[in-house]
């Protein structure tokens, strides 16, 4: 069933399936760089795994892996223009946070701070746990003294990643409708206003000709 033309405008285009594709891909390789590396350092459950070198292996090509998509998805202008809302802070996001702390309505636009501050901060990470694992998987780069402290940045860095992956996915679980929108690529009107005021500003509804 075809549907109605007021279901179709109450519906905003908030990610092309490019976009939802190097979201997936990108997840499903930092979520197996954790799950191998949880196996790996983990003695309760390394002691469930014969084949570490195996684990090593896919972890490593994993963390090497994990740019690809997001190199792979700057030919799409979309996305392209997602990573520039992404990096730019307005006076609102400042708003955000503050409201934010005091538990009362905010005004976002397409991302809010929150989803800004995170996307920045675990993109650091992941470069630094990508730069410290190079150090790791060939040790002949650099010095004892460096190998050393690359495998304590790594090592405690990934504490830091699993918790806002973990932090990420509850947020997800909890809103139906933004899962709705990296699933299919668009959400509610009404979502994004409440969520996104200043986006749905950016996106009016079509409107339609009268029947006579």
């Amino acid at each position: 069933m075809m549907p109605r033309p007021a279901e179709q405008h109450d519906l905003i285009r908030r990610f092309t399936a490019a976009e939802r594709w190097i979201h997936r891909c990108t997840a499903a390789l930092v979520g197996t760089a954790l799950v191998t590396a949880a196996f790996l350092y983990l003695p309760v459950l390394a002691e469930l795994v014969g084949r570490r070198r195996l684990l090593v292996t896919v972890h490593e090509w994993a963390g090497i892996a994990m740019p690809v998509p997001l190199l792979a998805g700057l030919v799409s202008r979309a996305f392209r223009a997602d990573l520039s809302r992404l990096n730019r802070f307005g006076p609102h996001d400042r708003g955000w946070v503050r409201a934010a702390l005091r538990r009362r309505p905010r005004t976002a636009g397409k991302f809010n701070a929150g989803q800004k501050l995170y996307a920045n901060v675990l993109a650091g990470a992941l470069l630094v746990m990508i730069g410290t694992g190079l150090l790791m998987w060939f040790p002949r780069l650099a010095p004892l003294l460096w190998r050393t402290g690359a495998t304590f940045v790594h090592d405690w860095l990934a504490l830091l990643i699993a918790a806002l992956v973990l932090g990420h996915i509850r947020m997800a679980v909890r809103d139906a409708q933004a899962r709705r929108g990296l699933r299919t690529g668009q959400v509610p009107r009404d979502w994004a206003r409440h969520h996104h005021p200043l986006w749905e500003e950016e996106n009016p509804a079509p409107t339609t000709a009268r029947e006579p």
